[in-house]
């Protein structure tokens, strides 16, 4: 069984005149978004083996605060066609991991990510919120196979789903 958790990065600031879209950087609001949903993943046990992420300054941050949220050491590996190419060549990468590994985090950006969840599941999601996570999991053992079958989405959640209710697990790792 393989699962991917693709992840939108977290809320961003605007794009100024004469700024680059690759260079924008997170707003304090994406930072706390990041540390709900970092808190709901650590607590589930939710750690990936593997981090692909867009090389696009706002993923990269996303994902270096979210691994720091859920105690992940572990690698990441940055791509540009997470920022910008067709889904076939972000589906190549996917079918290219180690078989050995059995769950990855997939960081990148909107429409793009929404796009490749639905190619890749049983199930159409109209748009994936900043900080966004669909659990995608694939009934099968090599990564290659993973369009042969489309993935069951295991859950969608996404930073407003906490603002009526936060569990007090996830309220207290989160800073006061």
């Amino acid at each position: 069984m393989k699962t991917i958790y693709f992840i939108r990065h977290a809320k961003s600031k605007d794009l100024l005149k004469g700024e680059s879209d690759f260079e924008r950087s997170l707003k304090k609001k994406g930072l706390k978004e990041i540390k709900t949903i970092g808190s709901y993943l650590k607590l589930r046990g939710m750690i990936p083996e593997l981090i692909l992420s867009s090389c696009a300054l706002r993923a990269q941050d996303t994902s270096l605060k979210l691994s720091e949220a859920i105690e992940y050491s572990g690698k990441t590996e940055y791509f540009q066609e997470l920022y910008v190419a067709p889904n076939q060549e972000v589906i190549e990468i996917l079918k290219a991991q180690d078989d050995s590994l059995e769950n990855l985090f997939v960081v990148g950006h909107n429409p793009f990510l929404s796009e490749l969840v639905n190619i890749l599941s049983d199930e159409h999601i109209a748009k994936i919120p900043t900080m966004g996570v669909v659990c995608v999991k694939f009934d099968q053992e090599s990564w290659g196979d993973i369009e042969k079958q489309k993935g069951k989405v295991e859950f969608f959640i996404f930073p407003k789903q906490f603002d009526y209710y936060l569990p007090k697990q996830i309220r207290a790792a989160l800073p006061r």
